[in-house]
């Protein structure tokens, strides 16, 4: 085995379609089935399912898969630390960010690791807490932004924010910020929420069975993009960080107010893995993502938001 095959294998796993994987790695078709070929000898089983519209992973090719993306990744990590260590500190770094706080965040980073060290290559990742965590675990990614977590044994945790969730709504709605509203008014009507086990979710259901109250939830989703979108729809609340809507509410197409009763807060950290050693370009990289959050709390940018770090 070797990486022009993992190279082949992946090419092919993405576009479906040995042709078109040439196209993408410069190759002849045969030069691509050959690779494939000879992995599979090695391997010692088939990876592919060859069928009239393509090629479709085996078991054993989903298994490979993993770690196939995993080596390569190892190794384009090391080619960016390795050429980027010549002129100072450099190497590949991937972030994960929150699916709240990626157009918050991602322009400033990008351009305060640029500016500062030429050397290192970014890569931002979006999920929500609980995937993130899992890319950390599994090394996919080197730095996430995550929530309650603090106590985790694989996870170095640094605490840079709390942030309460609120009540978000259609213009309709008339939510107001100087008029809270209690979980329990909540109930029988329409929300949207997330799905489980998302983070959110999981402190909206402990809120309500701490407090005895049922909520009516008329759609759930694992994507912010729709959940925003049934919002705006007028299908129902939400209950979300108000940064989240930052765009929409300065837009006045929503409107928002403080959830209380009870007040359901989360805490934002910055997560190193503790499984595996930091290069001195993850850290760096990680002490400017915290100081690009710190910038967006102290200008207001991230709203309702309270620095804690220090």
């Amino acid at each position: 085995m070797d990486f022009k095959q993992l190279r082949a294998f992946l090419t092919v796993a993405d576009t479906g379609n040995v042709t078109r994987a040439a196209e993408l790695l410069n190759l002849v078709q045969p030069a691509v089935s050959r690779q494939l070929r000879l992995l599979e000898e090695d391997i010692g089983a088939e990876l592919f399912e060859r069928e009239r519209h393509g090629m479709v992973l085996t078991d054993s090719g989903k298994a490979l898969l993993v770690y196939a993306r995993r080596a390569m990744l190892e190794l384009d990590r090391a080619r960016a630390e390795v050429g980027g260590a010549v002129n100072g500190i450099g190497g590949l770094v991937t972030v994960g960010l929150l699916p709240s706080t990626t157009e918050l965040l991602s322009n400033a980073l990008v351009s305060s690791v640029a500016a500062a060290y030429p050397g290192i290559r970014m890569r931002i990742a979006m999920g929500y807490a609980g995937t993130l965590h899992q890319w950390l675990e599994s090394g996919e990614i080197d730095i996430a932004l995550l929530y309650g977590v603090e106590r985790a044994p694989n996870i170095q945790a640094r605490p840079l924010l709390d942030e309460a969730l609120w009540v978000v709504g259609p213009a309709s709605a008339k939510l107001r910020r100087q008029k809270p509203v209690s979980l329990a008014s909540l109930a029988g009507r329409p929300l949207i929420l997330p799905s489980g086990p998302h983070g959110i979710r999981m402190l909206v259901d402990h809120a309500c069975a701490v407090s005895n109250v049922t909520l009516t939830v008329a759609a759930e989703t694992n994507a912010m993009s729709i959940q925003k979108s049934l919002v705006l729809g007028g299908h129902g609340l939400t209950i979300l960080p108000p940064i989240a809507f930052a765009d929409e509410l300065a837009r006045k197409q929503v409107t928002a107010a403080p959830l209380c009763k009870p007040d359901i807060t989360r805490t934002i950290v910055l997560a190193l893995s503790a499984n595996r050693a930091v290069g001195q370009h993850v850290r760096r990289t990680a002490d400017l993502l915290a100081q690009c959050v710190k910038d967006a709390v102290h200008r207001g940018a991230w709203l309702e938001a309270r620095w804690i770090e220090g």
